[in-house]
């Protein structure tokens, strides 16, 4: 059973940084596509930024410019750089990765304080 392990939440105050990391347990090569999704208190999942592994990539408007997904083949690992960050930025943030099927991870906190 494949497995994703998210790190790197937190609590951080508005214009912030963090750096969520998402490990794969098994080689990353083998998915197509490695996402990051957010879960808000009282709120629907939403998309926040995918990388394909063509190196197609790309980001939900309200975090353009402010958050960057890459990743690191030799690591296993995708990341979410997070900048400027925004208390509407707080949420649980899952990792998703797909090939014939999808995976998600168990969610990592970020919480920013204004």
């Amino acid at each position: 059973q494949e497995q994703l392990v998210e790190s790197g939440g937190g609590l951080v105050q508005a214009g912030g940084s963090l750096r969520l990391s998402c490990e794969t347990s098994s080689s990353i090569v083998t998915f197509n596509l490695m996402g990051w999704y957010r879960q808000a208190p009282g709120k629907q999942r939403e998309f926040v930024a995918y990388i394909y592994n063509y190196g197609d990539i790309g980001y939900a408007e309200s975090v353009k410019g402010r958050f960057t997904i890459s990743r690191d083949n030799a690591k296993n690992t995708v990341y979410l750089q997070m900048n400027s960050l925004k208390p509407e930025d707080t949420a649980v943030y899952y990792c998703r990765a797909v090939r014939a099927t999808e995976f998600w991870g168990q969610g990592t906190q970020v919480t920013v304080s204004s």
